[in-house]
């Protein structure tokens, strides 16, 4: 007989938190990365897909990215006609993306 109605019953061995599997699912998951003239040749065949991975590796912080994407602008430049850079910043919610999605489409309709 116990003293007490309280009872501290042993418990279940918990799962863990993480995954075991996930780092080798994440590293899986990642892509190559790939080289200067990979993206550049892709850009300049019009590859959607290139043009956007190149985009994000512009707007990456990390250094190595940061390398690569000046890289993949200079060696796009000759191409560039008479484009121009623009950037867009401003906090959180300003409407950076509202901008620049109306602007593109101003842009492109008066191409046609």
């Amino acid at each position: 007989m116990h003293d007490s109605a309280l009872i501290v019953n042993d418990g279940v061995e918990q799962p863990p938190m993480i995954n075991p599997n996930a780092e080798k699912l994440v590293k899986k998951r990642q892509q190559k990365m790939l080289s200067v003239d990979e993206y550049v040749k892709g850009i300049l065949s019009g590859d959607l897909v290139m043009l956007s991975r190149a985009i994000t590796l512009v707007e990456s912080k990390r250094a190595d990215h940061k390398k690569i994407a000046q890289q993949v602008l200079e060696a796009c430049r000759p191409y560039a006609g008479n484009s121009i850079r623009l950037g867009i910043t401003g906090v959180p919610g300003a409407g950076k993306s509202t901008f620049i999605e109306s602007f593109g489409g101003m842009i492109t309709s008066a191409r046609t």
